[in-house]
Formats: C-alpha cells, structure tokens, sequence
C-alpha cells in the first residue's frame, strides 16, 4: 500500500517543502531562546527536551526509509518491542542528551529531510509505519508534527503564535485523512461525502467536498489543525457540525494512526 490508500494527487511538493521549512525555522527561534528545556510541556511526562528529541529521531528515522531502506527493518522492529511506549522511551533517550548536542541534531537532522525529500522522485516510494509513503505525503507530514509538537512547547512558555498560511497543509491532511479517524475509532467509514469549510489566518475560505454535501463541518483553520492533531478538544475549538458523520468525526479527529 502507497501512501495508506490516501489521494495525494492534491499535494504539491515543491509548494510545501518550504513550508516545513519554514515551521522548523520558528520553532528553532522560540527553543533557541530557551536555556532551560526541563520546562514540562501538555504531554505528559514530556518536557520541552522530550519534545525536541522525538522530532529529531523521526527525521533520522525517515533518513533511513530514504537512504538505506533496507534497514528501517531494524526501525519496525524496535518499535514493535517497545509497544505503546516506543515514543515515550524514544523521547526520553534523546531528552538525556545534553541542549546544546540536541539543538544540533535537530538541526541538522531537518536538513537533511528537507534535501532527501526535494531529490526524491515523486512517485518512488520508501517504507514507512504501516505503510510505503512517498515525498508527497512525508513533506505535509513532518510538517504537521513539527507545528503540533510545537504547539505543545509554545503552550508550555504561554507563547502565543501567529496562525500563518502554512495550517493549510495540516488542514489538508486532517481532511483527506478522514478516513483514518474512523479506521483509529474501529467505526465504519461514512459513504456520504463531507463538506469542509475553514476560515483561514488571511480571512479566505479554504473548501473541500462538494457544496452541496449533507455532512459538512465549519470553523476557523486554526482550531480545525489543533482538533485533529488532538491539541484541543472539541469543546476549546469554534467547530460546528452538521450531519450525524460530520459530529462523530470531529469527536474522534486524528490526522496520524
């Protein structure tokens, strides 16, 4: 299976490349700034080091499914070993690390994803968690982890950040993504099609489905992103639901498996 069975058609690459780019960018400004990484973030039991180290040990994961694919085996299998504490204990190794040793690995591991996916083909594939996936999924997805585990670090220092054009990738896999939500929830997937329409950081709507859809969810890009990332319930966004589909689906939102 290619990119979990998800239509990427819409995805433009050479578009969101430097849009992830950009978000580790500020993300780096606001850690840089900070001497103390032990601050505790809303994920519990991560601190803003924890946070750090599991963006930077996914980017050298996907390294490897680019480069030597041949060895993510090891990567599979390790996270098989450890269960639903892979991510936690992965966390923690690198939150040992001294700030300074981390910062750059971080640093340069983001880097080197962000020329491995510009020099990758589009259509070749390279193996992934439950999944082959291919640039045009990985780029938006290295994006969005690295806003929303940056959401957690800024709602940790009381940092506001300004919403920019960039949610637009988040929104759009949150929304072709759907699917997954009620796979994750064991639920059957609604056959009728949804209607999505989302107030972007510019004032424009952003829209997906078709107009006349009977399941249809509205609201603000900004809380849209933060409910599928599983930052805020749905009761802390301005999300409105029309259609018995369109209400299960904001309860149960996920953009990852």
């Amino acid at each position: 299976m290619l990119d979990y069975g998800l239509d990427m058609s819409g995805v433009e690459r050479d578009l969101a490349l430097p849009d992830l780019v950009a978000e580790g960018d500020e993300l780096d400004a606001l850690v840089a700034a900070q001497t103390d990484w032990s601050e505790p973030t809303p994920a519990a039991g991560w601190t803003i080091a924890h946070q750090i180290a599991h963006l930077a040990s996914a980017d050298a994961n996907v390294l490897i499914a680019i480069r030597t694919p041949e060895a993510f085996d090891a990567v599979l299998k390790q996270a098989e070993a450890a269960g639903s504490r892979y991510a936690d204990l992965d966390a923690a190794a690198g939150a040992a690390k001294p700030r300074s040793v981390l910062l750059e690995q971080w640093r340069a591991g983001r880097t080197e994803v962000a020329a491995a996916l510009r020099d990758v083909p589009l259509g070749h594939g390279f193996p992934w968690y439950g999944s082959q996936l291919t640039a045009a999924l990985m780029v938006p997805l290295r994006l969005m982890e690295t806003w929303a585990h940056g959401q957690d670090i800024f709602d940790a220092l009381g940092v506001t950040r300004r919403p920019t054009s960039r949610l637009q990738h988040v929104a759009t896999l949150g929304v072709i993504g759907r699917e997954l939500s009620f796979y994750a929830a064991r639920l059957p997937t609604p056959a009728e099609p949804f209607r999505i329409e989302l107030t972007g950081p510019d004032g424009r709507t952003w829209v997906w489905g078709p107009e006349d859809a009977v399941q249809r969810v509205q609201g603000s890009a900004l809380d849209f992103c933060l409910r599928v990332t599983q930052r805020r319930s749905r009761a802390e966004t301005d999300l409105t639901a029309v259609g018995q589909d369109a209400h299960k689906w904001l309860d149960i939102a996920r953009v990852f498996l």
